[in-house]
C-alpha cells in the first residue's frame, strides 16, 4: 500500500523574524498563490500536492512534538495518530526511520514517500507524475531506494547534488516488466555530493549529469529499516524499541526515553551514500529527475521569488503596505497594519513584524543564522 510522510520539523531561522521557534516557516500562512484570496502555509501546499495520488488517511506528518497543535491548526483533518511528534530533533534519518517503524508495524508491505514541507513545487501535475514513477519503481523492485533530483537552473552552492549514471531499464534478465517513463526519467545513482563550491557547481550544471538533491524519497518501509540495521544499527535498535511499544500504553514513555538518545545524522550520510556504493545487493539506489519549478523557501531572497517583481526588480509582501521610491532589487515585508517606506535602496531586505524588524543586504542572507543566535527569539 502507498503512504506518504511529510517532514515538517525545521526551525526556519533564515526567515527570522517572521519564522519563530514556536511557529516555524512551514506553519505560517505567507505564500500567496494566484487566484487565491488567502495565503497558504508551506505545509498546506505540501499536503495538497498529494490530492488524487495518496489517500488522506495514508498521509503522515513528522514534526516536533511542540508543533503538534500548530500542525492541527493548519491541517485539522490530521488526527493525532497521523502526526508523528518527535520529542527531540535527531535529524532526517531518525525522522524517516520513525515513520518506517510505525508504518511497517501497521502494514508490512508499506511503501512510502518522504516529502518536504518547505518548498513551492510547480506544476503539481509533473510532480505527481514523477512521484508515481518513484512508487512504481519500488513496487517493481523492493530493493530500490528512489531519490528525486531537481534539474538545476543555476550553480547553487547551498544544495547537495546527485550524479546520474545509466538509465534504469528495469528489465533484469527479462523477469520484470518495463516501467513507462523509467528509461527517460530514472537513472542509477553514481554518487551524492554535498554542497560544492562555486567552481564545482558550475561544472556540475554544465555537464547535465547532476541534479539538485531534493531530500524527497520513495522506498519500502521494511527495506529502509533493513538498511538502517546494516548502516546505522544504533538508530535501528532504538527505533525497534519504539516500534514494539507503539500502540500500547508505553508508547509515549518509550518514545520520550529512547528517541532523544538516537545518533543525530542525516539520511544522506547514514543510508543513501553507503547504499549507493553498490556493495550490498539488498539495496539499489536510483534517482528520478523532476524537471519542474522547485523553490526552496529557506531564506528571504528565495521567499522574495514567491511574489512578482516590478520593473526595477522590487518585491513587496506581507499583510501591510510597502512603498518604494528609487529602489532596485529590494524586498519589503510589512506586517499587518504597518507601512514600510523604502527610499533609494538597492539589494536590501526589510522585514517588519509586530515585535521585531530586520534590515539587511540581500547578499548577507545566509549569515542570518548567526544574527538569529544573538537575538531573543521568544519576543512577545
Amino acid at each position: 500500500m502507498r503512504y506518504a510522510m511529510i517532514m515538517a520539523g525545521g526551525a526556519g531561522t533564515r526567515l527570522w523574524p517572521m519564522s519563530r521557534k514556536d511557529k516555524p516557516k512551514q506553519l505560517l500562512r505567507f505564500i500567496r498563490r494566484e487566484g487565491e484570496k488567502q495565503p497558504r502555509a508551506l505545509l498546506e501546499l505540501a499536503d495538497k500536492r498529494l490530492d488524487g495520488l495518496i489517500e488522506p488517511k495514508r498521509r503522515y506528518i513528522c514534526t516536533a512534538e511542540q508543533y503538534r497543535d500548530a500542525v492541527r491548526d493548519v491541517l485539522p483533518k490530521y488526527d493525532d495518530e497521523r502526526i508523528l511528534g518527535e520529542p527531540a530533533a535527531r535529524d532526517t534519518v531518525n525522522a524517516i526511520g520513525f515513520a518506517a517503524a510505525v508504518l511497517a508495524k501497521e502494514d508490512e508491505d508499506a511503501t512510502f514517500a518522504v516529502l518536504t514541507a518547505d518548498h513551492v513545487i510547480e506544476p503539481v501535475e509533473t510532480f505527481q507524475e514523477r512521484l508515481d514513477l518513484g512508487f512504481r519503481l519500488v513496487e517493481n523492485d523492493p530493493r530500490r531506494f528512489v531519490t528525486f533530483g531537481i534539474k538545476p537552473t543555476y550553480p547553487a552552492t547551498g544544495f547537495g547534488y546527485v550524479e546520474r549514471g545509466t538509465p534504469v531499464r528495469d528489465a533484469k534478465e527479462g523477469k520484470r516488466p518495463a516501467i513507462d517513463g523509467a528509461k527517460e526519467h530514472a537513472h542509477h545513482v553514481v554518487r551524492f555530493v554535498e554542497k560544492p563550491d562555486r567552481a564545482r557547481a558550475e561544472v556540475y550544471v554544465e555537464s547535465g549529469d547532476y541534479a539538485w538533491n531534493s531530500g524527497m524519497f520513495v522506498w519500502k518501509a521494511a527495506t529502509f529499516l533493513e538498511a538502517l540495521e546494516k548502516f546505522k544499527p544504533e538508530s535501528y535498535d532504538g527505533l525497534m524499541q519504539i516500534q514494539k511499544a507503539w500502540g500500547t500504553r508505553r508508547q509515549k514513555s518509550v518514545l520520550a526515553e529512547v528517541y532523544p538518545q538516537l545518533p543525530k545524522i542525516s539520511v544522506d550520510y547514514a543510508v543513501m551514500e553507503p547504499a549507493s556504493r553498490g556493495k550490498d545487493p539488498r539495496f539499489s539506489v536510483c534517482t528520478v529527475r523532476m524537471d519542474l519549478d522547485w523553490l526552496d523557501v529557506g531564506s528571504w531572497p528565495s521567499f522574495a521569488q514567491t511574489s512578482s517583481a516590478d520593473r526595477s526588480g522590487n518585491r513587496a509582501s506581507g499583510e501591510g503596505k510597502t512603498v518604494m521610491v528609487g529602489c532596485k532589487n529590494s524586498l519589503g515585508f510589512a506586517g499587518e497594519g504597518h507601512t514600510l517606506a523604502l527610499l533609494g535602496l538597492e539589494n536590501v531586505i526589510v522585514v517588519h513584524t509586530a515585535d521585531a524588524t530586520l534590515v539587511m543586504h540581500a547578499s548577507k542572507a545566509e549569515e542570518l543564522k548567526a544574527l538569529h543566535a544573538l537575538v531573543e527569539d521568544d519576543l512577545k
